[in-house]
């Protein structure tokens, strides 16, 4: 994904949808800051170029190579935080397993059978149950509405 030299001061918003990107050019533009939460997502990513005045989202740990040339920062390889010897800063809680979620990234994905807050939760969802008490409060609502406020539509 080349967006070199577009005059970019900011990270558009529409990158976001771009996370199947491997190689991303942002060389060129007159970038501030690099939000990290900028590559949520971005797992694939293998090659940035920044300007250089800006650091590697993640920093220079998520990296596996950063070098620089006269304009420009070359972010290459990056790396698994989930696969350090370094403890990370926020574990993830019993029952989950820790998944890189970009660059310097990581999230916590529930282990199988295990779901729900902090993965407390064991077995499945209930999702039949769920969603036959949804349906009833709608309809429900929905009837008694339709009743109610018949007598307030005028007839032609």
């Amino acid at each position: 994904l080349d967006l070199s030299n577009c005059s970019l001061h900011s990270v558009p918003p529409g990158l976001t949808e771009a996370t199947a990107a491997i190689v991303l050019d942002l060389t060129e533009n007159p970038l501030t800051a690099l939000p990290s939460a900028s590559f949520l997502g971005f797992i694939h990513l293998q090659s940035l170029a920044v300007p250089l005045a800006l650091e590697c989202p993640g920093g220079n740990d998520a990296w596996q190579n950063v070098t620089e040339d006269t304009s420009s920062r070359l972010c290459q390889g990056q790396r698994n935080p989930c696969n350090t010897s370094v403890e990370l800063a926020w574990p993830c809680p019993e029952n989950s397993v820790c998944a890189p979620d970009g660059p310097g990234l990581i999230q916590c994905l529930c282990d199988n059978p295990f779901y729900g807050y902090k993965c407390l939760r064991e077995g499945t969802f209930p999702m039949l149950l769920f969603g036959g008490i949804l349906g009833t409060a709608t309809v429900s609502l929905s009837l008694l509405l339709w009743g109610t406020q018949r007598r307030k539509a005028k007839t032609p």
